[in-house]
């Protein structure tokens, strides 16, 4: 059923993914809510709407991602990172969060559905200077001041920011450092989703 409901979301975007993608993103789903139960990962408690509100939610933003390594910064359950890694087995995703009960989730979704593209770390992100990256990725994690703050240590000389905002942020845009510009912001289309949503990249 649940496979059902992602092919049909699918057919209404211009992603294609194969069959082996697909069972990865179902799966991915299932695990989310059976932990969920436990360990209270997500505000979203049907995996029908989960298909909608997470992973064609995060999937989306795939054509937009430039490079190969990225970095999900508060990636909570895996999101965007885990439905990304999926999708494109050629990138690298580090996955930072700051709570253990995630991180464990994550390595066991990695086990799981042998996700070979991801590195699930936990650790503030202000105080994760191990590598630099060509795409810095966040969802509903901070306002883009608060972001770059943070992150300002993580993307390469060629990196980007990539925000995934709902409704058009003008406040936060207006607000941003004066050295850094708003190089794209596209406006994403979801199917089945009500309220806006935004991609804002930042260089």
């Amino acid at each position: 059923m649940l496979k059902a409901k992602l092919i049909q979301l699918l057919s209404k975007t211009e992603i294609k993914i194969t069959d082996q993608q697909i069972d990865q993103l179902v799966g991915y789903v299932k695990l989310l809510d059976k932990w969920n139960k436990a360990y209270n990962l997500t505000s979203v408690r049907d995996p029908q709407e989960m298909l909608v509100k997470h992973i064609i939610d995060s999937l989306v933003v795939a054509p937009y991602l430039v490079g190969n390594q990225f970095i999900d910064v508060g990636t909570g359950p895996g999101l965007p990172g885990i439905p990304l890694a999926i999708v494109k087995p050629e990138s690298h995703f580090t996955l930072v969060d700051s709570l253990g009960k995630r991180i464990r989730f994550l390595k066991q979704v990695q086990f799981d559905l042998g996700i070979k593209n991801v590195t699930p770390v936990q650790s503030r992100i202000e105080e994760f200077t191990e590598e630099k990256f060509d795409g810095v990725i966040s969802r509903a994690f901070a306002s883009l001041q608060d972001m770059i703050q943070w992150c300002h240590h993580l993307p390469n000389s060629q990196g980007a920011f990539y925000a995934l905002k709902g409704t058009y942020p003008e406040d936060e845009i207006a607000k941003l450092p004066v050295n850094y510009k708003i190089e794209k912001s596209i406006k994403l289309d979801i199917p089945e989703l009500v309220g806006e949503r935004h991609l804002i990249i930042i260089k």
